[in-house]
């Protein structure tokens, strides 16, 4: 069990070094005006940079829009465009350095979109103060008091589908590995999976297939975008936590199989977000269970997220088969560390950057 966080993953032509990961995290620190709009930052740099050092197998860069309107809010990072991308490399580059897989997850927040930052509470901006109308695949505002969000034509859907394959390959042009899409926590491709908020008629709601198509359309659309030996990704929902209303567990498996035809290489399992009233019962590794039926009955290798926060309790998930690596957020803003304490917690040896290599000497003498 100790070694199983340490040994390497290899899907389609990359090989990960070790199954702890980062999660996407967003920092709302990029610029919001001028050339420099939705560019990593110095504060990107040392954000991710340090953990970098820290040494997981893979960093998922922070959501990162495919378009200024899919932005949560004006100072989320972009790469809908040339400049953005360049400035992407700052990161790309120093990952490989330390041997660490760059990924970046690619996104739409839909009708959550024209928000202030989450940290000075995440109140919707209107047009006078850098805001947007947000779309949607309905006009269903995401709570009560919220804006009603301008629900997409099906040629707004096809600029959607366009976006992220753009996106996708600027972000290949900028030096990551790994595309991982996100559809779940309630932006736009998690909205059109629900029926709780897509009540369209065509195409694109009612049946399963049908509130599925966006995301497939978009697997396909950013499948055909990257190299064939790019791992694609996806971020799901698994469920809304009002079943049998909402999106459901059930749905998650047959959704996940369906990804994996369309050439999704990895289900990054995690829940909720489209519901703000819905109750959560979260408490340590919550959301474990569902990134195991996935990987089971969906036969798809999943990651999963959520309270981990023990190298124990880490290890015990690979070696018990429910996941094929495990994905921290908040524990790795706590402690950038975390990689190399679970290593030396387990007795895997994890070898330190050459800098630092005195330091762990003096603690061996």
């Amino acid at each position: 069990m100790s070694t199983s966080l340490f040994t390497p993953l290899t899907l389609r032509g990359v090989t990960l070094p070790n199954r702890v990961w980062m999660a996407p995290m967003c920092q709302y620190s990029a610029p919001a005006d001028g050339p420099a709009t939705g560019t990593p930052t110095d504060w990107h740099v040392q954000h991710y940079g340090a953990r970098a050092v820290g040494g997981p197998g893979l960093i998922l860069v922070e959501a990162t829009g495919v378009s200024p309107e899919g932005r949560i809010t004006p100072w989320d990072l972009g790469i809908w465009n040339d400049a953005q991308a360049e400035g992407h490399r700052r990161l790309t580059a120093f990952f490989r350095e330390q041997g660490v897989v760059p990924g970046v997850q690619l996104a739409h927040a839909g009708r959550k979109a024209s928000t202030d930052k989450e940290f000075l509470g995440g109140r919707p901006l209107p047009a006078g103060e850098r805001g947007w109308e947000p779309v949607a695949p309905s006009a269903v505002p995401f709570d009560e008091g919220k804006p009603v969000p301008q629900a997409l034509t099906e040629d707004g859907i096809r600029r959607v589908v366009d976006d992220f394959a753009r996106a996708a390959r600027r972000a290949v042009a900028a030096g990551y590995e790994v595309i991982e899409v996100h559809a779940a926590h309630g932006y736009l491709l998690h909205e059109f999976l629900s029926p709780v908020s897509n009540d369209r008629a065509d195409a694109y709601g009612g049946s399963f297939g049908n509130r599925a198509r966006l995301a497939v359309e978009v697997a396909d659309a950013v499948r055909a975008a990257v190299p064939e030996d790019t791992p694609v990704f996806f971020r799901v929902s698994a469920t809304d936590w009002i079943e049998p209303d909402g999106w459901t567990a059930d749905d998650t498996v047959r959704l996940a199989a369906l990804l994996a035809e369309h050439g999704a290489d990895l289900i990054h399992v995690s829940t909720g977000g489209n519901l703000p009233a819905a109750r959560i019962p979260s408490g340590p590794g919550y959301q474990v269970p569902f990134a195991e039926r996935v990987r089971r009955e969906a036969g798809v290798p999943t990651a999963a997220v959520g309270l981990i926060t023990d190298p124990e309790q880490a290890a015990k998930i690979l070696a018990n088969g429910e996941a094929d690596a495990v994905a921290l957020g908040r524990e790795l803003l706590l402690d950038p560390y975390w990689p190399r304490r679970a290593a030396r917690t387990l007795g895997v040896e994890h070898p330190l950057p050459l800098q630092y290599e005195r330091a762990e000497r003096r603690r061996r003498s």
